[in-house]
């Protein structure tokens, strides 16, 4: 369900596991990972309560907005990079770069501008994410 290629279908994902954790409600793994996500974006809540609006919003960059489901989703794959050391040595980068932040999310912030970068040169040269120039950037990060 996750790999979910219809925007509606994935973004109603992210509401429902946000409705479920919000009633108290059991959730899948998946839901779990993803409304802890949520839990962890304060300032996306009151956009996902709306879900209406978060269905049918476009987030422009051109126009200075960050889409909210790409921003979570980045986190989303973080998680799953960390839990299946995929690339590998992406443990042992995170590790690094968490000792030298100290806090959890704000290095996954960190990799995220490393992840998006290579994604973003992967889709503009059409080839394959490069996993080594990937876990360099993590290295360099501050």
């Amino acid at each position: 369900m996750f790999f979910e290629q219809d925007r509606n279908k994935l973004r109603q994902f992210y509401i429902d596991s946000w409705n479920k954790r919000r009633n108290n409600q059991p959730l899948e793994p998946l839901e779990t990972l993803v409304a802890s996500v949520i839990e962890h974006h304060p300032e996306y809540h009151s956009m996902l309560e709306d879900s209406d609006n978060a269905l049918t919003s476009d987030y422009t960059p051109e126009l200075g907005e960050t889409n909210p489901f790409l921003h979570m989703g980045m986190h989303i794959a973080i998680h799953e990079q960390l839990q299946t050391n995929r690339p590998e040595g992406i443990i042992e980068s995170y590790q690094l770069l968490l000792n030298r932040v100290g806090d959890t999310h704000e290095a996954e912030h960190r990799m995220m501008e490393c992840l998006g970068e290579v994604m973003w040169k992967a889709q503009r040269n059409n080839t394959v994410p490069d996993e080594q120039e990937y876990l360099n950037c993590i290295k360099r990060l501050p």
